[in-house]
This record gives C-alpha cells, sequence and structure tokens, in this order.
C-alpha cells in the first residue's frame, strides 16, 4: 500500500469533526509530499530544526503541529509559522510561546499536555499542578497564546482496561476544564497509531498517526 491508500484507509475509519495529523518525525520531506498530494494537511514534528527544513521546502498552506517535548530555547524557530504547540507542559514554556507569539505578532494555538499514564518517562502536567497553574490567572495576561485543549499520550501497555482507564481521566479533565475556557476550548488530543480506535470511544478530536501512514521510521 502506498501513503496515500494508508491516508485514505485511516480516514474513512474517523467520525467527522476528528481531525488527522500525520505525524511526518524523521520521515524526508518527499514523503509528507505525497502525503500532502493525497490531500493531507496536519503534519506533527517533534524537532524544531526538523520543522523548519521541512517549511522550508514544503507547501505553505500546511498546518504544522509541534507533538514532542519543546526545550524552551527552540520555540523562536517555530513561532513565526507553527499552527499548534501540542506538547506545552510547563508554565515556563508557556511564557516562552507568548513572548516569541508576541514578536511574531501571532496568537499560537496549545494544548496542555497532562501526565495520566502509569510510566514516568510520559512528559506532561499532573492533574494536581495543571489545576493549581490554572487557577493562579497567570494564563489570563498571556494575549498570545491559546489554549485549545489538552493532550495526553496513553500507557505504553497491552493492557488494553490500563489504555481505556487514561483516555476515561484526560476526558474527564478536558470536560471538567472547558467552561473555564469556553468555545475555543475543543480538542482533545488522544489516539495513536496502535490505540486511536479505542481512543474514539472516548471523543478524541484528534489523532496522531505516523507509522500507519508512513511506515516505519528512517531513524
Amino acid at each position: 500500500m502506498n501513503i496515500k491508500e494508508r491516508l485514505n484507509r485511516i480516514l474513512s475509519t474517523l467520525p467527522k469533526g476528528v481531525q488527522l495529523v500525520a505525524v511526518s518525525k524523521f520521515h524526508p520531506a518527499e514523503r509528507l509530499q505525497e502525503a500532502y498530494d493525497a490531500g493531507q494537511r496536519i503534519f506533527g514534528e517533534s524537532r524544531p530544526q526538523e520543522m523548519v527544513a521541512k517549511y522550508d521546502v514544503l507547501p505553505k498552506d500546511i498546518e504544522w503541529h509541534m507533538i514532542g517535548h519543546l526545550q524552551t530555547n527552540k520555540v523562536k524557530y517555530i513561532a513565526p509559522f507553527v499552527t499548534m504547540i501540542s506538547s506545552v507542559d510547563s508554565d515556563r514554556l508557556i511564557e516562552e510561546i507568548e513572548k516569541q507569539a508576541a514578536k511574531n505578532n501571532r496568537t499560537i494555538d496549545i494544548l496542555l499536555e497532562v501526565h495520566v499514564a502509569q510510566e514516568e518517562t510520559k512528559s506532561g502536567w499532573s492533574e494536581e499542578e495543571l489545576r493549581a497553574y490554572l487557577s493562579s490567572g497567570i494564563l489570563n495576561n498571556m494575549a498570545h497564546v491559546r489554549v485549545r485543549g489538552v493532550m495526553t499520550i496513553a500507557s505504553n501497555t497491552d493492557d488494553e482496561s490500563v489504555v481505556r482507564h487514561d483516555f476515561e481521566t484526560i476526558r474527564r479533565i478536558f470536560n471538567e476544564l472547558k467552561p473555564q475556557f469556553g468555545e475555543a476550548f475543543d480538542t482533545l488530543s488522544i489516539g495513536m497509531s496502535d490505540d486511536y480506535p479505542i481512543a474514539l470511544e472516548y471523543d478524541s478530536t484528534m489523532v496522531r498517526i505516523g507509522t500507519a501512514i508512513f511506515g516505519a521510521r528512517e531513524y
């Protein structure tokens, strides 16, 4: 199966209103172009330098999503064009995004990454940390950052009940936070190549799929 066929197969399984982020990290620009030619417009990268290099050579109507852990000193490289930063896991990162977005006279959409998985290695706020930060009111002063929702990566396990528990937890957090942010808070980003069919059962509005579109990564 080629990229177009894989892409269409996945799109056929997504309910109306669910966005597909094609996780293109470590794949060459030519493969992204194939997906673009097949109609895909949202691509997810995890390294700022790689994203910039691809931005420079690919069509300018692509929406670029930063999906990996982002160091504060790298925000400046992607701030001029990134559509969404979906792995926002600290107050320092939010402050830097605000600063760089203001410099570029832009508003940058972000997702708050919440750690709900069993593994300690996953990044993200704990629910307690996030609630404490939000109740501080600091975000109210951020005119160039727009919080669109939450994101998490479920536990890496074959035990489906654990994955379901993670998705149930993040869905609850999303629904509880929504009234605080209003209409713009519309994105529950859960589900990857292996577990996105389960994520759809928990009201995912954005899935991040790489391997099932592009095949194994070329590191």
